[in-house]
């Protein structure tokens, strides 16, 4: 009777979804209806992914840095390039077009050609004067123009790599947004029903290219593809694995039931996002395709037994019936085990991850109970099926693919051996080449208009995603001390020698600008004072600090802090790693550790830690993944030596997707590095539908391993060809996105899905025929604590004990 529990559990379980299909149905239409209604809680991700957790270093120093000096991440920047800007007509232009933004209530500041000041000395009494660089003026000359540009270029050099770009004399605006709305959707609709129209406006009128770019800018448009891409993905992924399902199953009614059922799983699965209120990411974007992909091999592995007991005995409900009792169990099982390799997500540190996980796998279990009820409730209102419907189950070419495999397991294990050797060692040589990524900009659109205005900033400003550097005086008005700024000068010396950063922004541009401001504006005075001269421009200077502004803005109120700002080229983790070391023992010397605090921050940088963090997040993540389904096909099988059997086929593909990343010059970052825990969890489910069709086959045939081997080679390979191969052409429409992390993601995934299928119809029945005298037994193979697939016989007696 305990062996039987499970099959009487599915056999009671099938009683019941049969005789209240109807009711069960309404259920199903109102959870649909309700998960409808929780649609309207999702929302669009509006801050960078924070990778790392709030307790981290790099987190906790990064606050420090906003405590300090607030937000740092909520500028825009617009630049023209054009010959003619510097003429009456185009001048007035550009400014009146900077200063219309100035109205809007989500700008806090703008700096533009029109309001940018400069020094000047005046003597009674002692002081520096902010004036206007343009006077305000309703028309410019030719003569006032030819000044302005000469004074700019030549005069003024405090502005450059902020105003304007010497070597091309490109000019820049920012436009500073409200810190309280960067991270809101009121910066999603400025910058698309007001930025975005401004811009295009004055490029048609006046015949100008103005580049836009900036963090929140960059963010916005992202978010907008990614949502633009769910569609896409949802309508590829459901034609698709439409048109692969008919191709296998020739049937519109096949076809039709399934769509049903994935259709609906979508619909849950958006419907648990706004459920639960998280964030569309890059990440929970994927998984109404996902969804799809996933659903599909369920419908394939039900309805495939479906027609195959139709075929043998010709009764409906006795069919419906096999197909819950029989198959039930093992595709719960394989979706457990596929659920498995999404949730060891939720066990990272990252919300990104975490989110990711639980949502994916709720909906895969979610997704299992749907296309059960589904499939059965529809088919037990439908008329049987006839004979034209089954046709497939007996194709020639299905044959003689079978007949094939077995061919090559009988006869040619040596080959499937050697080349699974050889594959091993290459794998490994690639392994060694591959790299760790932590752009953030590397995975975005290459061909989007905002990713081309991103290299035109990086060429022209040399970067455009801001790093800071905090230096601590460990006193207050440290900073103001001529020792501490000729220190900060050297460090932004050091930083100007790195091509992959621009020229920074700190006090000492100021204290520059003051001395030269001195010498009636004599740009070779710009320049650090000498003590001496500290003595005669100190009385202006401190004129200069009451007015606050830039001051302000590089300097804490307690005058302990200081701030460098530069902005840094899409540079890898590697690559930002390799800088860091470079700075360290310079940055020791200029400002020693016993006296001073220097640390560098801001968002760009911690994305990049965030990255290497979450790859070790990730690796823990697959290895976690690999020992919880060892464990639980362990609990299966009740079997050490058949764990270690169906590992191998399944490890060998990862590793073979590895190499192949590493001889490709993928790198891993965090789109990539989720191919190992999804493709690990999907393709085990081909090994616990083999493993548990051989055990059945085992005790049926008299422990005789051969005829038990390709007796369950032609039982399930056929349903492991189909559901690989809507697999592989499923997660190839990943392969369409703009997005580069989804496109590896999805070419990744398909191929280690295509090994994974050749592993276990190939590789795993040659193990198993290898090792025949030390499995073939039953203390090796010990009656399973969960028995997946029932016998017939164990069925007909189950009905005899009712």
């Amino acid at each position: 009777m305990t062996k039987l529990f499970s099959f009487g559990f599915w056999n009671s379980l099938a009683g019941v979804i049969l005789r209240n299909r109807a009711i069960i149905f309404l259920i199903i239409i109102g959870i649909t209806v309700f998960l409808g209604f929780q649609w309207k809680n999702m929302k669009l991700s509006y801050t960078e992914a924070n990778l790392l957790p709030d307790d981290h270093e790099v987190n906790i120093q990064y606050q420090k840095f906003l405590d300090k000096f607030g937000e740092e991440g909520n500028l825009i920047v617009m630049a023209i390039k054009d010959s003619s800007l510097f003429t009456p007509k185009k001048l007035k232009a550009w400014n009146d077009f900077n200063n219309s933004f100035k109205s809007y209530k989500e700008i806090d500041l703008v700096v533009s050609l029109a309001d940018i000041k400069k020094l000047k000395k005046e003597d009674n009494p002692q002081r520096f004067e902010l004036v206007p660089f343009i006077k305000d003026s309703t028309n410019y000359t030719d003569q006032q123009v030819a000044e302005y540009k000469d004074e700019l270029f030549n005069k003024l050099p405090f502005y450059e790599g902020l105003i304007y770009s010497k070597n091309s004399n490109t000019i820049q605006s920012i436009l500073y947004l409200k810190k309280d709305i960067v991270n809101t959707s009121l910066r999603k609709k400025f910058i698309e029903n007001t930025l975005q129209p401004s811009v295009i406006a004055f490029e048609n009128e006046y015949d100008v290219d103005i580049k836009v770019s900036g963090m929140p800018y960059i963010r916005t448009l992202n978010s907008q593809n990614i949502m633009d891409e769910i569609l896409v993905f949802i309508l590829a992924a459901l034609l698709v694995t439409s048109l692969i399902f008919f191709f296998f199953f020739r049937s519109f009614r096949a076809t039709f039931i399934s769509m049903t059922a994935v259709i609906i799983g979508v619909m849950w699965a958006f419907g648990i996002l706004g459920l639960l209120e998280y964030e569309i990411t890059v990440l929970t974007a994927i998984i109404p395709p996902l969804v799809i992909v996933i659903g599909i091999p369920n419908c394939i592995f039900l309805i495939n037994k479906y027609q195959q007991e139709i075929k043998k005995h010709g009764n409906k409900a006795k069919s419906l019936q096999r197909v819950i009792t029989k198959v039930g169990n093992a595709t719960l099982m394989t979706n457990v085990t596929t659920a498995s390799g999404f949730a060891t997500f939720a066990l990272t540190e990252s919300k990104l991850l975490k989110e990711f996980g639980i949502v994916a796998s709720i909906n895969i279990v979610a997704l299992f109970v749907l296309c059960l009820l589904v499939i059965t409730i529809i088919y037990s209102y439908m008329p049987q099926p006839q004979e034209r419907h089954l046709k497939h189950l007996g194709k020639r070419w299905i044959e003689r693919l079978v007949d094939w495999m077995e061919n090559m397991v009988k006869n040619r294990r040596i080959t499937i051996y050697f080349s699974s050797v050889i594959i091993l060692m290459t794998s490994i040589i690639g392994i060694y080449m591959i790299k760790v990524s932590g752009s953030l900009l590397e995975d975005m659109p290459k061909e989007a208009g905002f990713y081309k205005d991103i290299e035109f900033f990086e060429n022209e400003f040399d970067g455009i995603m801001p790093l800071e550097i905090l230096i601590d005086t460990k006193r207050k008005q440290g900073v103001l001390k001529l020792p501490t700024i000729k220190r900060i000068e050297k460090l932004q010396e050091l930083l100007e020698e790195t091509p992959e950063l621009s020229k920074p922004i700190s006090i000492v541009n100021l204290v520059k600008y003051s001395k030269q401001a001195f010498y009636n504006g004599n740009p070779k005075y710009y320049q650090i004072p000498t003590s001496q001269e500290r003595n005669f421009i100190l009385p202006y200077a401190k004129s200069f600090e009451s007015q606050g502004g830039v001051m302000q803005s590089y300097v804490d109120s307690t005058g302990q802090y200081a701030r460098i700002t530069t902005f840094m080229k899409d540079v890898g983790t590697e690559e930002m790693e390799r800088i860091e070391k470079t700075l360290a023992p310079k940055l020791e010397k200029i400002f020693p550790s016993d006296r001073y605090e220097v640390s560098f921050t801001g968002k760009a940088l911690i994305f990049q830690k965030g990255t290497k963090y979450l790859v070790w997040n990730l690796t823990f993540s697959l290895g976690l993944a690999v020992v919880l389904i060892a464990l639980f096909m362990a609990w299966m099988f009740r079997s050490f030596k058949m764990i270690i059997i169906s590992l191998i086929p399944n490890l060998l593909p990862l590793l073979m997707t590895a190499g192949l990343m590493g001889f490709l010059g993928v790198p891993i970052k965090p789109s990539t590095i989720l191919v190992f825990s999804i493709a690990f969890g999907i393709s085990v489910d081909d090994t616990i539908h083999f493993l548990a069709k051989y055990r059945q086959e085992l005790k049926s045939n008299h422990w005789r391993i051969r005829k038990s081997v390709f007796a369950s080679l032609r039982e399930t390979g056929v349903s492991m060809f189909y559901t690989s191969t809507v697999l592989f052409f499923g997660f190839s429409v990943f392969m369409i996105s703009s997005f580069g992390g989804t496109k590896a993601l999805g070419g990744l995934v398909s191929t280690t899905l295509l090994f994974a299928m050749l592993a276990n119809l190939l590789l795993l029945p040659s193990l198993l025929l290898s090792l025949e005298r030390s499995i073939a037994n039953k203390k090796t193979l010990k009656e399973p604590k969960l028995k997946i697939i029932p016998n017939d016989e164990d069925l007909e007696e189950k009905k005899e004990q009712e």
